[in-house]
């Protein structure tokens, strides 16, 4: 079984005044784990459902391998879809409901019988075929649903939020289920969903929707490290973004010897950098903005919108030692809010300008006393040029 190329050329759908999709234009790759992310009403399931043969475009075309399936019905295509409520026969076992694609193919007692008890196994439910799916678990019901699905060896697999029912603990589980699923059979995956986490941890690439548009598409490393639009940056995990003005831009080596631009941005709500005792020399007021790298040139002048992500702030209760280093921009502030969740902290830190600002701080080590920085102290958050990312043109 091999997945086919999947391809919304131009796609448009209009539900009265309101524009669901609007010019939808992007191809999936062949056996690939494709996740439309993002939030309610961003028109993802609509997009599945036009995919999958449920509605029709206004306009544009749905393609799978260079043929245009929309003048074909839903069981025309060479696609099966999961959906959120399962869709099982309650009253047919689970080795029938499996079967029952098979069965309205009128095909052989004995195949129907091997290729039923392959995919059970695949879904690791043999031992559960001859139960009634009010005697499984939401998880084990999903798995019927995913087996009846792929029973007819379709080339593209269409999930519509198959996990949104589920408690955390099991969706997590299957999940995992999922992604080794679609590594054994190799055909094309493409994912609804809305959590973020789910999309990050299996997806090969991933559309960003929103509001009917894709803002977009890469994989789950492009999508956090490199965020498209303010959206993205804040819909892809946490972060704190802020509003700036290019005060200067120049030509910048990397560690690695690569060429890229040092920019130096005014922020107003994060004001000017803490003035450090260590630091002997008298220091410019422009000087105090913040610094970012860039791979490409910025005017001066240009209105951007800049982001930190949590994990790549350093939050410590001394002043850091930059060493005479240009490169790393440095604040002092009061934590505000810790919170323990286990395996990090975060804090929210208010700066000495009034402007709050989220830090994540990873546990390696073994608390003996619990975590070292607590409710009201002073800290200073710091990090590099390299780790900030300026997200775009906020005139454009």
């Amino acid at each position: 079984m091999k997945g086919s190329q999947v391809t919304i050329d131009h796609v448009s759908k209009r539900f009265g005044d309101f524009v669901a999709l609007d010019d939808i234009d992007f191809s999936i790759k062949p056996g690939e784990f494709f996740s439309l992310l993002g939030p309610s009403g961003c028109g993802k399931t609509t997009l599945l459902r036009i995919i999958a043969g449920f509605e029709f475009p206004d306009e544009g075309t749905i393609l799978f391998d260079d043929e245009n399936v929309i003048p074909f019905p839903p069981n025309k295509r060479q696609s099966n879809t999961v959906f959120q409520n399962y869709a099982l026969f309650p009253h047919l076992s689970v080795y029938e409901n499996v079967a029952f694609p098979l069965r309205l193919q009128k095909l052989p007692k004995n195949e129907i019988d091997e290729r039923v008890k392959k995919y059970l196994a695949l879904v690791q439910l043999e031992s559960h075929m001859h139960k009634k799916p009010s005697q499984l678990s939401g998880g084990q019901r999903q798995r019927v649903a995913i087996a009846r699905a792929l029973i007819n060896e379709p080339k593209v697999l269409l999930l519509d939020e198959p996990l949104s029912a589920l408690d955390a603990k099991l969706r997590a589980n299957l999940l995992i289920d999922l992604d080794t699923i679609h590594d054994k059979i190799g055909i094309t995956f493409i994912y609804v969903t809305h959590d973020q986490s789910e999309a990050l941890a299996v997806s090969d690439r991933i559309a960003v929707m929103n509001a009917g548009h894709v803002l977009q598409v890469g994989s789950p490393f492009e999508i956090y490290e490199s965020p498209a639009t303010q959206f993205v940056a804040q819909f892809i995990g946490e972060t704190n973004l802020f509003e700036s003005t290019v005060v200067n831009c120049e030509a910048h080596k990397t560690p690695k010897g690569e060429d890229d631009f040092m920019v130096t941005l005014n922020t107003p709500a994060l004001g000017l950098q803490a003035q450090l005792a260590g630091d002997t020399q008298a220091t410019k007021e422009e000087d105090k903005n913040i610094l970012v790298t860039d791979w490409e040139h910025t005017d001066v002048g240009q209105k951007v919108a800049f982001t930190i992500r949590p994990e790549k702030i350093r939050i410590t209760l001394e002043e850091p030692d930059v060493h005479g280093r240009r490169d790393i921009n440095v604040f002092k502030g009061i934590v505000e809010e810790p919170i323990y969740t286990g395996f990090q902290s975060k804090f929210y830190v208010r700066l000495e300008n009034g402007t709050v600002i989220k830090v994540f701080k990873q546990h390696v080590n073994y608390l003996d006393d619990g975590p070292e920085i607590a409710w009201k102290d002073t800290v200073y958050v710091s990090w590099a040029a390299d780790d900030g990312y300026i997200v775009e043109d906020i005139n454009k």
